[in-house]
């Protein structure tokens, strides 16, 4: 008796999801980085303008894992990243006045600018502290700086801006000066 080609595809394709989903996990479990949220609830603006405050506070921090995660991303091989977000102000401010229909909108201007205040430690392959601290970024000018946007992070544009630029600037320096005094080891 001859297997149906019905069911020799269901078999493939959830032999293939099994091998997905472990290859999945393997890539979660060997991650260069760390990412908590410390009582997210009390984050002074992660407010909605038209769905639930606990849905759009899900969606908003998985927004921001996926920054962390790509920065981590660039980080180089066997480097340890711990990251704490302990306040986050979005850009924009949410407000009824300003919609004919009395329904909250968010309002972006210059006086509403995003804010994220996060510790950090970065180790390299050894253990040593590579780079550390508490940092508050603020952009005042966000509106007028150009945007590295793309359109995973569209939505958090100007946070991601102002993140990445940070990223760059300042954290990728401390790495490249922490390599340089590596001795050089020859194969």
């Amino acid at each position: 008796m001859t297997t149906p080609i019905w069911r020799k595809l269901m078999m493939a394709g959830a032999l293939a999801g099994l091998m997905s989903a472990s290859f999945h996990g393997l890539a979660e479990d060997a991650s260069n980085l760390t990412l908590t949220f410390q009582e997210p609830e009390k984050f002074t603006d992660i407010r909605p303008a038209n769905e639930s405050r606990a849905r759009f506070r899900e969606r908003t921090l998985a927004g921001f894992e996926r920054i962390f995660e790509e920065f981590a991303a660039e980080l180089p091989e066997g480097y340890q990243w711990q990251v704490t977000v302990t306040d986050i102000d979005l850009a924009g401010d949410v407000n009824p006045m300003y919609s004919r229909t009395g329904q909250d909108i968010r309002v972006v201007k210059d006086l509403y600018s995003p804010r994220v205040a996060f510790t950090h430690v970065l180790r390299d392959g050894y253990g040593e502290q590579v780079a550390a601290g508490d940092e508050n970024l603020r952009d005042m000018g966000f509106l007028q700086s150009p945007r590295m946007v793309g359109p995973r992070h569209q939505e958090l544009r100007y946070e991601y801006t102002m993140l990445k630029r940070w990223f760059e600037r300042d954290l990728m320096p401390q790495i490249e000066a922490h390599q340089a005094k590596l001795p050089k080891v020859s194969e």
